[in-house]
Formats: structure tokens, sequence, C-alpha cells
């Protein structure tokens, strides 16, 4: 272990800073022993599947941006849901992490549901599965068709912003970009 002196990696997927394990290890030392105060810790920061996945879209991350967790394993779900909407209502770019698993497979549709409230229909969804892996699917429908069963635990989802523009090209595969200027409200 650390805490005898031995050399230990940790090792998230993505960045570890971003709902990784690097909050785990911290929260472990928090609560941990008082020596443990002592250990030597380097977190080395990874790309997160936002910026992966914006990358292949073009620059929809360009302006204000949020990333949620849908997980309501530590946090309940009336917490996410006040967040989600208040991302919405101020006009950020949401990147959703922990979409769906096996045991938490509603999450997904019920956060389509309350954005569909305050966003247009013609709102941007990409489901970007494994980016950077040989398995990626990156995947863009409008958040009026936009379903659940997309997604699973290796997919991030992100859902533009009224201001998102796209750009289509002759391959069919359009970049997404966000600008970095915003009008002011009216």
């Amino acid at each position: 272990s650390a805490a005898a002196g031995h050399r230990v990696a940790m090792v998230s997927g993505g960045d570890p800073g971003a709902f990784g394990m690097a909050s785990a290890v911290f929260e472990a030392i928090e609560r941990g022993p008082a020596a443990w105060r002592a250990l030597e810790i380097e977190v080395i920061p990874g790309i997160s599947a936002m910026f992966a996945v914006a990358a292949r879209l073009g620059a929809p991350l360009g302006h204000d941006f949020c990333a949620i967790s849908l997980s309501d394993n530590l946090k309940p779900w009336p917490v996410v849901q006040r967040r989600l909407l208040a991302a919405a209502e101020a006009g950020f770019v949401i990147a959703l992490y922990n979409p769906a698993s096996r045991a938490r497979s509603w999450q997904l549709g019920e956060a389509f549901a309350m954005l569909r409230t305050i966003l247009p229909p013609e709102t941007p969804v990409v489901f970007a599965r494994a980016v950077s892996r040989p398995d990626e699917r990156v995947e863009m429908v409008r958040l009026d068709t936009a379903g659940a069963g997309r997604a699973d635990m290796r997919t991030l989802v992100l859902i533009g912003s009224a201001a998102m523009r796209r750009i289509e090209r002759p391959d069919g595969a359009p970049w997404l970009y966000a600008p970095r200027s915003v009008a002011a409200p009216t």
C-alpha cells in the first residue's frame, strides 16, 4: 500500500479529475488516518470524454458549457434534476456523463423529457460511445427524437444549446460549433 511506502497507481478512464478516480482517492484520504495526508500524490490529467467528443464534432464547447453526471448513486435524483434545468435555462451546452446502466435505465429518458420543456425540438443531441477506441460510434439526432436506448455507461451524451450552429458537409457528417459570442437577452 502507499501508506507502507510502496508506489501505487490508480488508473481511471478519461480525466481522473472529471467524474474519475481522483476524487475517490482524495475522499479516502480525507476520511482515513491523518498519516495519509503526508502521502505524495500526483494526478496526471487525461482527456475527458467531453473534450474527445467535442474534437470529433468541431467546436461544440465554444461558449459556456457544463458537465453533469446522471448517476444518482452518490447524489439524489432531485439534485440532478435541478442542475439539468438550471443548465438548460442558462443556455449551457450540457455534457451528460453516466447516462445509463443496467441498474439505472430511466434517468436519461426523464432528463430528455425535462429538457424538451425548455429547449427547442431541433436542439442537437449527440450520442458518442467509446470515442477514440476501435468501436467508436457517434450519432447526432434532434432533441425531439432523442431516445434513451441509444446510450450506455460508455456513452457521453452532448446536448446543444439554442446558440449551437450546424455546418452541413458534403460527406453528410456535419460540424457542430458554439459561437464564442452570445447575444444579450432581450
